[in-house]
């Protein structure tokens, strides 16, 4: 019997993870190069020379895709990138996503129609065109990005709160039907995370200390605390885990 650490090897698995320009995206990406996965980065207009040479750092191959996933043929063209540049596609971490802020009341078609485009129809086009080749092979780890909205409805974010719940949904239902095929579909809710979404809020004394207030870690989540969780939805580790939204939000949810 193999020890449990090689359950989390990754050594000859290539995946592609959206949204890896710089935050989350290029932190998990970083984490399973170091598990041993051979990686595509996929930026909307480019991938940073910095984020590049923490991948190529590990010694695993690295390749770049860039793509604006509000374009409905860029997701399809993405796995097919994958799988010209590394063989094949094993593991998509569907990290890509937007934001936009107005009063329900306001919000315009315009701006729903964008984030449900990125965060939520994107995604699927993202898992159906990654599933052709992973039902093939029969066997595969899909891990979406979900939310602390995929649970709260949020405030002044009624798409991404609709988009980032359908997320859940999605998961839940592609796990339903590929799980005995060998596909893994998983998701990860991170909580409140020090990026570039989020300084205007760390920015706000006010704001940042409510927030503060209601973690019980008492800090903002970093890149690095969801390298564990998505190494484990993409390794063996997790082979009999389906249909999970995995919370990593330094005691958010428990409040």
């Amino acid at each position: 019997m193999s020890q449990v650490l090689d359950r989390f090897n990754l050594h000859g698995k290539n995946a592609l993870v959206t949204g890896a320009s710089r935050g989350l995206g290029a932190g998990m990406a970083l984490a399973l190069a170091q598990a041993g996965a051979n990686i595509v980065l996929h930026g909307s207009r480019e991938v940073p020379e910095n984020v590049l040479q923490q991948i190529r750092s590990t010694g695993r191959k690295c390749a770049v895709t860039i793509g604006d996933l509000q374009d409905p043929q860029t997701p399809a063209r993405l796995i097919e990138d994958t799988v010209a540049a590394l063989g094949s596609i094993d593991i998509l971490v569907n990290n890509a996503g937007m934001i936009r802020r107005s009063p329900a009341a306001e919000y315009s078609i315009a701006d729903w129609t964008s984030v449900l485009q990125t965060n939520l129809t994107s995604v699927f086009q993202l898992c159906q065109s990654a599933a052709t080749h992973m039902l093939r092979q029969k066997s595969g780890k899909i891990v979406n990005i979900a939310s602390l909205l995929t649970f709260q409805g949020g405030i002044l974010v009624p798409a991404y709160a609709a988009a980032k719940g359908a997320v859940g949904q999605l998961t839940k239902a592609l796990a339903n039907e590929w799980s005995a095929s060998g596909i893994n579909v998983n998701a990860i809710a991170p909580g409140y995370m020090a990026t570039d979404n989020t300084q205007a809020l760390r920015n706000d004394p006010v704001r940042s200390r409510q927030i503060l207030e209601r973690i019980p870690a008492r800090r903002w989540g970093l890149p690095e605390d969801l390298a564990g969780a998505v190494v484990f939805l993409a390794s063996p580790a997790s082979d009999y885990v389906h249909g999970h939204v995995l919370a990593v939000d330094g005691g958010w949810l428990a409040r």
